[in-house]
């Protein structure tokens, strides 16, 4: 057995679809992710409308006690790939768990969505502030292939 088996069997780990009743852990990761607390209405309002989309994919990776983390997964059909590409549009591992398997079981699972539903390809893109995370994203597969340009209004 892996060490990361090992390691995910003593968290006693849960993956499932994220519901309303999660909305609390999901805005206080966010709120943590982006160093910022976010306006919770609006935020309600777009997490109510994002988890009801048959087009989203959110899931929340759990243990009897707390969320250890989740990953928020958009698809659409795009011309220039000719068919459905998904992208990672939030992914968060609690401190206290990254680097016990949370973020790679999490991921299989978009792999898995992925395969099931056809898809060309799976993107993410992260913060030029997060460094850390290209060797994570580059650690479970992914190629840093883009450059992403971004107007702020």
């Amino acid at each position: 057995m892996a060490i990361i088996d090992i390691e995910i069997m003593k968290l006693n780990q849960n993956i499932r679809k994220i519901e309303a009743k999660d909305l609390d852990f999901i805005y206080k990761s966010i709120c943590e992710l982006e160093n910022e607390i976010l306006d919770f209405e609006v935020f309600e309002t777009i997490f109510n409308e994002n988890i009801s989309n048959s087009k989203n994919l959110y899931l929340i990776a759990e243990n009897e006690n707390e969320g250890l983390g989740f990953i928020s997964f958009h698809t659409q059909n795009l011309l220039h790939h000719c068919g459905l590409v998904g992208e990672i549009q939030e992914f968060f591992v609690h401190q206290k768990y990254r680097g016990q398997g949370v973020g790679r079981l999490l991921i299989n699972e978009i792999l898995n969505f992925a395969e099931e539903n056809n898809l060309k390809s799976i993107e993410v893109t992260t913060n030029k502030k997060r460094v850390e995370n290209v060797a994570i994203y580059e650690n479970l597969g992914f190629t840093l292939s883009h450059n992403k340009f971004t107007i702020y209004k």
